[in-house]
């Protein structure tokens, strides 16, 4: 295969060499004009690219119109560096007007070693003729080499036949480095994403990964860095600007990658429609895209902060649950965390929205309203996120996500949504995990650790309210469970505890749940005959938050204001019956479990086919004293 694709590139090579080259210039205009209606997916490409450096300074039309310059520029200077190596020197040198070779010759560069800094301007393949034509001293450059061999040879032949140097990547660091040293300059493309090996640093004010070889090969060798670039001049005609070389010495190999990057930009500014915009300079990291592994981390220019930078914008999908949505709270701050730039987002259940801007960490909520589609929840979300990290599992928020084009979409997989994402989390089960299962935060901390968050450290300094020594306490009450009556205890039991309580203690007690929890709390009230604040139905998401926040205790079923309590640091005593404490127990020291583990236990079923004996088994006094022993002293 690679045979049959180099001799389809020397016959296509052939025909265009026949071609003046001022024709070969029209027809690569030509070609690309059209490219930018043909290629949908270079054009989006560098639609985004181009938002990213200049959505504050151009109008989309701007853009659009700048990106068919980019495609009709780039074809015809690619089809004029075929036929370029063919020209004899006398020929190249009358295409290319220089500015700045003779300032860089009076400061005595030329000859004393230096790293020519360049990228994909104009047409960038010139620089491999024209350097050995006006340098005075051995010139070369660094490069990568092509995935087809035969191809590579001919582009290598190309380029040093005029006496360019070739080192390659892999393995001609060394030896680029002792050719500064003796006084050469070595060119190095600086403009590509740099991978998991570069430095992140800011791009037109966007986090990159940039390549530091300039840098360390300046430093190494106490050569000068010399930016240059190439230029679209006119038909066939081009312009090389040398930048006036700069010292690297007394810096660090990323202060002086920051100030490259910077330079690079002026150049790309002045005449934008010549760089390489159908690179992807800003590509997301697979799988880890939060930086805090990366081996050479982050970099930012003196007297500039991450406020300066453009945002990373990560959009998380919120569980549908009040409970799953409190546990998943830490998943979510390691993520913030992971890195400087990330600018966090939770779509959530309108229901739900209180708890999320309670947050720190989050920077905006978006609301779900009950009656929202799909397509509409979709069409919110379009072109504005990098990323979007799903934590529940169903096929309706991976729908979302596609429809929404978010270029990376990440969960796990199940209910056919596999094909959905781009990013899946499919961890292999060992079988100590099949031993020993995990509290459900690992589920979401997992997810975080999977896309680079640093989790050590996420469960510890859970809040927890410092007691407060009160002449009467005041003691929560959540005697529902929206899941289903398995999950209740039993109301008669709960009037017991309340009386019996209220006897020994004097407590104010406050009762909460929902408006569908009435019957279970009209018999407690009338059991228990002790005046209690009734706040069933009474309450949004907000007002129950403050509410928990006066309580010195909360008594509770496994329920999602048991989780709620534990975020606000509110101490409880919760019971237990048909689900596991170990994986959805609420979370810190705090708190006190009652559970009776039966035969039958834990079957996670929303109502009991049987004798309800998992609740059945907890009696009043277990209870009873479980909540006097954790009010405080």
């Amino acid at each position: 295969m690679d045979r049959l694709v180099f001799a389809i590139y020397r016959l296509a090579s052939a025909a265009i060499c026949l071609l003046p080259l001022t024709g070969i210039f029209r027809l690569g205009w030509l070609l690309g004009s059209l490219a930018y209606y043909v290629a949908s997916s270079y054009r989006q490409l560098v639609l985004r690219n181009l938002l990213i450096a200049f959505h504050e300074e151009k109008s989309r039309a701007e853009i659009r119109a700048l990106a068919r310059r980019h495609f009709a520029t780039l074809g015809a200077n690619l089809l004029c560096s075929i036929k370029i190596p063919r020209l004899p020197r006398e020929e190249i040198r009358s295409l290319v007007t220089i500015e700045g070779l003779e300032e860089m010759k009076a400061d005595g560069i030329d000859g004393a070693g230096f790293v020519f800094v360049i990228s994909h301007l104009g047409s960038w393949e010139l620089f491999a003729q024209l350097t050995p034509i006006i340098f005075e001293c051995k010139v070369g450059t660094i490069f990568q080499a092509l995935g087809n061999p035969y191809i590579d040879a001919e582009v290598r032949r190309d380029r040093a036949r005029l006496g360019l140097e070739l080192f390659e990547r892999k393995e001609g660091i060394v030896h680029a480095s002792q050719f500064i040293r003796a006084g050469g300059g070595v060119g190095i493309l600086i403009d590509q994403h740099a991978g998991d090996a570069g430095l992140w640093c800011p791009f037109f004010n966007r986090l990159a990964s940039t390549t530091t070889l300039p840098a360390m090969l300046a430093l190494r060798t106490s050569g000068w860095l010399v930016p240059a670039a190439v230029y679209t001049d006119g038909v066939a005609r081009w312009r090389c600007v040398i930048s006036k070389g700069l010292r690297a010495e007394g810096q660090s190999v990323e202060a002086a990658t920051v100030s490259i990057n910077r330079l690079l930009e002026q150049q790309i500014r002045r005449q934008p429609e010549d760089w390489f915009w159908v690179h992807n300079r800003w590509k997301t990291p697979k799988p880890k895209f939060l930086l805090q592994g990366y081996k050479r981390g982050v970099a930012l220019a003196p007297g500039t902060t991450a406020k300066d930078l453009q945002p990373f914008r990560i959009l998380i999908r919120g569980s549908n649950w009040l409970g799953d949505a409190i546990m998943s709270v830490p998943a979510v701050r390691a993520i913030k965390r992971g890195r400087i730039d990330a600018h966090v987002t939770i779509l959530t259940p309108a229901k739900l929205a209180d708890v999320w801007k309670s947050v720190e960490e989050v920077d905006e909520v978006l609301t779900i309203e009950r009656d929202d589609s799909i397509r509409s929840v979709a069409k919110r979300l379009r072109w504005t996120y990098d990323v979007a990290i799903l934590f529940p599992n169903s096929l309706r928020v991976a729908l979302e996500v596609w429809l929404a084009e978010i270029p990376r979409r990440v969960g796990y997989p199940g209910h056919q949504r596999r094909s959905l994402l781009n990013q899946v989390f499919a961890p292999k089960k060992k079988k100590k995990d099949l031993k020993r299962p995990e509290h459900q935060v690992h589920h979401y901390l997992a997810l975080a650790e999977f896309v680079g968050a640093d989790i050590k450290g996420a469960l510890k300094n859970l809040p927890a309210n410092p007691p407060v020594k009160r002449e009467r306490p005041v003691i929560g009450l959540c005697p529902g469970a929206e899941y289903g009556p398995a999950k209740r205890w039993l109301p008669e039991r709960f009037a017991q505890v309340v009386r019996i309580v209220q006897e020994c203690t004097g407590a104010e007690w406050k009762i909460f749940g929902v408006e569908k929890d009435r019957p279970i709390v009209d018999t407690i009230l009338t059991a228990a005959k002790v005046p209690c604040t009734d706040l069933v139905g009474k309450t949004t998401l907000e007002e129950l938050m403050a509410q928990l926040q006066t309580c010195d205790l909360l008594l509770t079923n496994d329920t999602g204001t048991m989780h709620l309590a534990s975020f606000l640091g509110v101490p409880t005593v919760s019971i237990f019956g048909s689900t596991e404490p170990t994986l959805t127990g609420p979370l810190g020291v705090q708190h006190r479990v009652l559970r009776h583990h039966v035969a039958c236990s834990p079957c996670f079923l929303r109502e009991c086919p049987i004798d309800f004996r998992c609740m059945t088994a907890i009696g009043v006094t277990e209870v009873v004293e479980a909540v006097l022993t954790a009010l405080p002293d």
